[in-house]
């Protein structure tokens, strides 16, 4: 091979090794853990990912990792260096604070670390039950559960929301609680081994699709006063978010937040917090969970925003409650 060709391919391998490196150092990658692979949350990650990439043209490389929940996530802070992102309901960051609950034996000053960045759908109770009578709209009342066997699963924040719904409303003598994993609810219901099970995602959640798209199925609708007596926040599943089910459903809901650390840096977190606001539209489009997310979730927050984040929302105009600066 000529001189000048051996200096000209060398030249142009280290142009494109340097290249390659620079790409490699402008990309800023981000851990994002939310929930285990199948769910609705672990979809959400996937389709958050994807807009990061897009909203940031590729400068921000967001890699998800499966998780047990929500407390595991939590935990996790106290050993996680960089840029973590974790999902989980504001009320558990507030007990790591406190040092209380599953947090009482394993305090850390690291937890006080944590710092918001912006809200994700809220996990919404569904009490979904087959649908036997043909029921006006496919909502029905609490009551319907009344000499019925019921999947509530177990360990999950929805089997012990369930739970404390069925004692609340003096229903847990009336019912038969099967001793099943809550995976297999969909299952279990259109094989006629249960008569209804109960839930807890973002709307519209897959499983609740899929159980719909096969059988006629009802959704349990709470009154007013009911929804004041958990003491949760409503929620209103709207009409037509699942087959059959024509009309509104009240239900409660649980707030969930996508919170990093101090670890992260100012701009990581306003790019990230920028992009999920200006992707949020596009988002809903592809998957309707999405278009329930509004501003004033932000005050769900609880602890302290990122200061990254916070610069987003001031540009923005978004109010912020001052607890939350």
């Amino acid at each position: 091979m000529p001189r000048f060709t051996r200096t000209l391919l060398a030249s142009t391998t280290a142009i494109l090794m340097g290249a390659m490196a620079l790409q490699a150092q402008a990309e800023t990658r981000v851990t994002y853990k939310s929930a285990s692979a199948g769910t609705a949350y672990y979809q959400m990650g996937v389709e958050l990912a994807e807009a990061i990439r897009e909203g940031t043209d590729g400068d921000v490389v967001v890699t998800l990792e499966e998780s047990q929940g929500s407390v595991q996530n939590v935990m996790e802070v106290m050993a996680r260096q960089g840029n973590y992102v974790f999902t989980t309901p504001p009320g558990l960051v507030k007990r790591a604070l406190e040092g209380t609950g599953p947090f009482a034996e394993r305090q850390n000053p690291r937890f006080a670390e944590i710092r918001g960045l912006f809200p994700i759908p809220a996990i919404t109770m569904h009490f979904v039950l087959a649908d036997e009578q043909g029921s006006d709209g496919g909502v029905v009342d609490l009551d319907a559960l009344e000499g019925k066997e019921i999947l509530i699963g177990q360990g999950t924040f929805g089997a012990r929301e369930a739970q404390r719904y069925l004692e609340l409303f003096e229903l847990i003598d009336k019912v038969e609680v099967a001793n099943a994993s809550i995976g297999s609810g969909p299952d279990a219901l259109k094989n006629g081994q249960i008569d209804a099970f109960v839930t807890a995602s973002s709307f519209p959640t897959p499983n609740v699709i899929e159980t719909a798209a096969s059988m006629p199925i009802s959704l349990v609708s709470l009154s007013d006063a009911q929804i004041e007596q958990t003491g949760a926040a409503r929620q209103t599943i709207p009409a037509g978010t699942y087959a059959g089910i024509d009309e509104d459903v009240s239900t409660t809901s649980l707030p969930v937040i996508a919170y990093t650390t101090s670890a992260m840096d100012d701009d990581t977190a306003y790019a990230l917090t920028r992009t999920f606001w200006e992707r949020r539209d596009a988002m809903a489009e592809e998957a309707a969970w999405w278009g329930s997310i509004t501003h004033d979730m932000v005050g769900n927050i609880v602890g302290t925003l990122h200061p990254g984040a916070m610069r987003y929302y001031d540009e923005a105009g978004i109010e912020i409650p001052d607890e939350l600066r």
